[in-house]
């Protein structure tokens, strides 16, 4: 138990290493939501032009998807860092959010459109028909629907982006995995260190999947109110 003690204080707590891996948790933490929020964004367009009747422009969006998806992030990020940008003054990180963007908005466009061709046509049909324009009859019908069947696919990519950001440190930024890196070369404990490493990416990973879980839970608790008030 002492020596245990010891390994604690030595890696963990000797020098502020815990204030260093804390800095470089919300590194990751940084990289992966502003990615996640851009790619997202960046998908709702593709998603739409991959869905078009013009064959040019979904052939275009095909091909955008085909080509990010296909791609290692870790080449992406490298060949944005050391080769497009490699004599401009842009900061690594923001690098890193743009490669990662790219990369989840392939991702998550082909998610969306899987998703939107999965919901039940005759339903948005029907509100047409009582009288909805086509927004109303999306937003209303199509999209809870496109939503509910895509969560559980889209819940993996966030944690798959989680864990693709272990990668930033090629860039020289120091996040997580760098800072992991660090403090076992400098106490000669990489064993315990990775297993630290391991732990705070599953820590970070099931938050993420509790968090739909409450989501999830408060959904059901609305649609069970509603019923109840016969609304």
């Amino acid at each position: 138990m002492e020596q245990l003690t010891q390994l604690f204080y030595k890696t963990l707590i000797e020098g502020g290493a815990w204030l260093t891996i804390l800095k470089g948790l919300g590194v990751t933490v940084e990289i992966t939501l502003l990615s996640l929020l851009l790619g997202t964004l960046l998908a709702a367009p593709m998603c739409a032009l991959r869905l078009s009747k013009n064959c040019i422009l979904r052939g275009m969006a095909a091909g955008y998807i085909a080509v990010l998806r296909g791609s290692p992030v870790l080449l992406l990020l490298m060949l944005m860092y050391y080769v497009i940008f490699a004599r401009s003054n842009m900061p690594a990180p923001l690098l890193a959010v743009a490669a990662f963007s790219l990369n989840v908005s392939a991702h998550v466009a082909e998610v969306m459109r899987s998703a939107l061709l999965a919901t039940d046509k005759m339903q948005t049909e029907a509100a047409r028909t009582l009288g909805f324009s086509w927004w109303q009859a999306f937003w209303l019908i199509t999209f809870p629907q496109a939503a509910k069947i895509a969560r559980p696919v889209y819940q993996s990519t966030i944690v798959n982006l989680l864990q693709w950001t272990s990668v930033v440190g090629y860039v020289t930024i120091t996040d997580l995995t760098r800072v992991i890196n660090n403090i076992s070369t400098r106490t000669m404990q990489p064993l315990f260190m990775l297993l630290v490493g391991i732990f705070l990416y599953l820590a970070l990973a099931y938050l993420c999947y509790g968090i739909f879980a409450c989501l999830d839970r408060l959904s059901e608790k609305r649609a069970e109110r509603r019923k109840t008030h016969g609304i």
